[in-house]
């Protein structure tokens, strides 16, 4: 399989300090979630982003991409039957681990590139990407600043408690009404994640479907910018306003 690639963002000021790996959703590509980098560079200036494409054309999105396939994945059953819900994110655990190795390997290539190690890392996911940046992230070898997810779930919980590596700060950020990833999964993704340690912090837009709001936005910025500044030792941040 072709090394990953797709569209980067210089840092708005001086030399990378930071690295920001944007993770795209499913039948999107890097192109969409590089378009992130102007708001999120003004809590963050020193940053490179990068929005690397996925490794498959998407199945039923011939001009995007997907990090893996759904299967019989369906929404309207996740919203409105929790325990089926939870049983169809255990079962694409397979899919997420068969997806890693490319990101992984991406993700350790742009380090290397700009001199960073994982303290200076953020993983930022969208939906699917959301899915792949909880699965990497927290079997990092070392661990990343900080994780921020929009309109994504947790794949694989429970064998979670068994691979879990490092356990770097979450943000959950969701749409009241997301009629593809509904909102119970934001609940069982912070439910998941409080079990083996992991801090969450976790915000619903009221009104939102299936996307990024300004209100999340704002929240990601100051939110991966605090996890920063903990992470070369400071006091530790206030919680943020407005999450749970």
């Amino acid at each position: 399989m072709a090394a990953l690639d797709g569209p980067r963002v210089a840092p708005a000021s001086g030399p990378p300090g930071r690295l920001i790996v944007l993770v795209h959703g499913y039948g999107a590509d890097g192109n969409d979630l590089i378009q992130l980098a102007p708001f999120l560079a003004r809590f963050l200036p020193d940053a490179a982003f990068v929005a690397p494409h996925a490794p498959e054309a998407c199945e039923l999105a011939p001009m995007g991409r997907q990090w893996f396939g759904l299967g019989d994945y369906d929404p309207m059953t996740a919203a409105r039957d929790l325990e089926a819900t939870e049983s169809r994110y255990l079962g694409m655990s397979d899919r997420v681990v068969g997806a890693a190795p490319p990101l992984e390997a991406f993700i350790d290539t742009e380090l290397a590139r700009h001199g960073l190690d994982d303290e200076r890392l953020a993983l930022v996911g969208f939906s699917q990407g959301t899915m792949m940046s909880l699965h990497v992230g927290l079997r990092r070898a070392r661990p990343p600043a900080a994780i921020v997810g929009f309109s994504g779930a947790l794949v694989g919980a429970d064998r979670l408690p068994d691979e879990i590596r490092v356990r770097p700060p979450v943000l959950l950020c969701h749409g009241e009404i997301d009629d593809l990833v509904p909102l119970p999964a934001l609940h069982l993704a912070a439910a998941g994640l409080a079990v083996v340690g992991v801090a969450v912090d976790w915000h619903v837009s009221p009104g939102l479907g299936h996307g990024i709001d300004p209100d999340g936005l704002e929240l990601a910025g100051r939110f991966l910018a605090e996890a920063f500044v903990g992470r070369q030792g400071s006091v530790p941040p206030e919680p943020i306003a407005g999450s749970h």
